[in-house]
């Protein structure tokens, strides 16, 4: 674990409300000047601190209006290798994160189509196919609140 000041705190919260800002944007917010905030920067990038920047896309203007969280147990362990499956549902478009979790379920997946019987179509022909899938259960988002959490 690093060390981290206020300054570095700082730095990181106005990274996770706007990612895109330069090393002089954050510096000018912060009073910092743009080298000191660039070393910084790159310090918490050396130290896997930062681990890199993704871009957010706005699924229901894509024309994905539905988001279902799916808990998926396996049937057969020890004939499907997790990598397999893992490798599977990774390999399908509308999945956009596959966690191995440990609970009820042997995964949770997040799942995104244009509407419902979009999301039947998936779940029957794509994720129900894959090999040693057994119990399954689905839950609709409703809606959904990002918190950045905390830092330090």
């Amino acid at each position: 674990m690093i060390e981290l000041d206020t300054t570095d705190r700082l730095i990181l919260r106005e990274l996770v409300r706007d990612a895109t800002q330069s090393a002089s944007a954050i510096g000018r917010a912060l009073g910092l000047s743009q080298p000191a905030t660039w070393r910084r920067l790159q310090r918490l990038r050396e130290t896997g601190v930062i681990k890199g920047q993704r871009l957010e896309l706005d699924h229901e203007k894509l024309g994905f209006g539905v988001t279902v969280f799916l808990g998926v147990k396996l049937a057969t362990k020890g004939r499907v290798s997790l990598e397999d499956f893992e490798r599977a549902v990774s390999a399908i478009p509308e999945v956009q994160t596959v966690e191995h979790i440990l609970g009820l379920y042997d995964y949770r997946l997040r799942v995104v189509a244009r509407d419902i019987s979009d999301f039947e179509r998936v779940l029957r022909r794509r994720i129900m196919t894959l090999p040693g899938v057994g119990d399954v259960e689905a839950n609709v988002l409703l809606s959904e609140e990002r918190r950045p959490g905390p830092i330090g």
